[in-house]
């Protein structure tokens, strides 16, 4: 399993609309081939802030799969405006759980 970690900033008084967005487009993720769960964090100092978390089996399930699917253009659609600056996407794998 690899985790996605999406870092979002959203543009001034539209954080409510991008969360709604992002509830409306689960079900594409869900759907989607090796995606494994989504959650969405909000950052405490930095309020236009977000972090997309999404589990995939692997790395091309979201790079090729997802992201050249008509799902990830209907995601976009319904959070894309939104954006005040390109998110910055990586992938991560656990090397250590402490507990």
């Amino acid at each position: 399993m690899i985790q996605e970690i999406a870092q979002i900033d959203i543009r001034p008084g539209l954080e409510v609309e991008f969360e709604k967005g992002v509830a409306a487009a689960a079900p594409l993720f869900r759907r989607a081939k090796g995606c494994l769960g989504m959650r969405l964090l909000a950052s405490i100092e930095k309020p236009r802030r977000y972090r997309l978390l999404v589990d995939w089996e692997t790395v091309e399930d979201h790079n090729v799969g997802f992201r050249g699917s008509e799902d990830f253009k209907a995601w976009r659609a319904l959070v894309g405006h939104c954006f005040d600056t390109p998110p910055e996407v990586e992938h991560v794998s656990e090397v250590l759980r402490g507990f």
